[in-house]
C-alpha cells in the first residue's frame, strides 16, 4: 500500500511538474514574442532617426543624388541605396537578385558587393535582400493573420515556402507557424 501511494504521489508530482513546465513554455513564447516587438520597434526608431540624419544632410548639403558610380562616398550610397529600395521595395519579386540591386543604384555589381563589404552588417547583397524578405514576411505573419504561409511567402519575394520557413527559423528560432501561434497566444 505504501508503494502504491509513493508511485501514486510520484504521478501526481510528475503531472504538476508538467503543466507548470507547460505553462513557463507559454510564458516564455509570449516574452519571447514581446522582446522581438520591441526589438523591432526600437531597430525601426533608430533606423527612422538615421535615415532622417542621412536625408537631412542631402538636402543640406544640395547633393544631387546620382545613379552611377560617380558617387564615391560609401555613406552617400548606401542612403541613396536604403532610399531606393524603401520606395521600390524590389525585394518583394522573387526574381530579384543583387545584380538588380547594382542596377538599381546605377553601380557595378564589384562596387555593390565593397559597398557590403564596408558599410554594413550583411555579409553580402543577397543577405542585405534575404533580410529585406524575412523582415517584410514577419510583419505581414503579424497583420494578416488570414493570410496562408504560401501566400506570406510569394507576397515577400522567396521563391517557396521552404525557403521562407528555413530564413524565418534562422531569424527568430521558430517556424512560421510557431510565430503566428505565438501571436495569437498574446491577444
Amino acid at each position: 500500500m505504501a508503494k502504491e501511494v509513493s508511485i501514486q504521489q510520484l504521478q501526481a508530482e510528475n503531472e504538476a511538474l508538467r503543466n507548470e513546465l507547460s505553462k513557463l513554455k507559454d510564458e516564455l513564447i509570449r516574452l519571447l514574442g514581446r522582446n522581438l516587438d520591441l526589438s523591432e520597434r526600437l531597430e525601426e526608431d533608430v533606423e527612422l532617426r538615421r535615415r532622417t540624419e542621412v536625408a537631412k544632410e542631402l538636402l543640406d548639403g544640395n547633393i544631387t543624388r546620382q545613379r552611377n558610380a560617380d558617387l564615391q562616398d560609401d555613406g552617400q550610397l548606401m542612403a541613396l541605396l536604403e532610399l531606393r529600395v524603401e520606395q521600390e521595395q524590389p525585394y518583394k519579386r522573387a526574381d530579384f537578385n543583387s545584380t538588380e540591386l547594382a542596377q538599381l543604384l546605377g553601380v557595378s555589381r564589384e562596387r555593390l558587393i565593397r559597398l557590403f563589404r564596408h558599410k554594413t552588417i550583411h555579409r553580402s547583397p543577397d543577405a542585405y535582400i534575404d533580410n529585406l524578405r524575412t523582415l517584410y514576411a514577419l510583419r505581414l505573419l503579424r497583420e494578416h493573420s488570414n493570410y496562408t504561409i504560401a501566400v506570406v511567402a510569394e507576397e515577400a519575394g522567396f521563391a517557396n515556402v521552404r525557403t521562407l520557413q528555413r530564413r524565418i527559423q534562422d531569424a527568430i528560432g521558430m517556424t512560421p507557424v510557431e510565430y503566428r501561434l505565438m501571436l495569437t497566444r498574446d491577444e
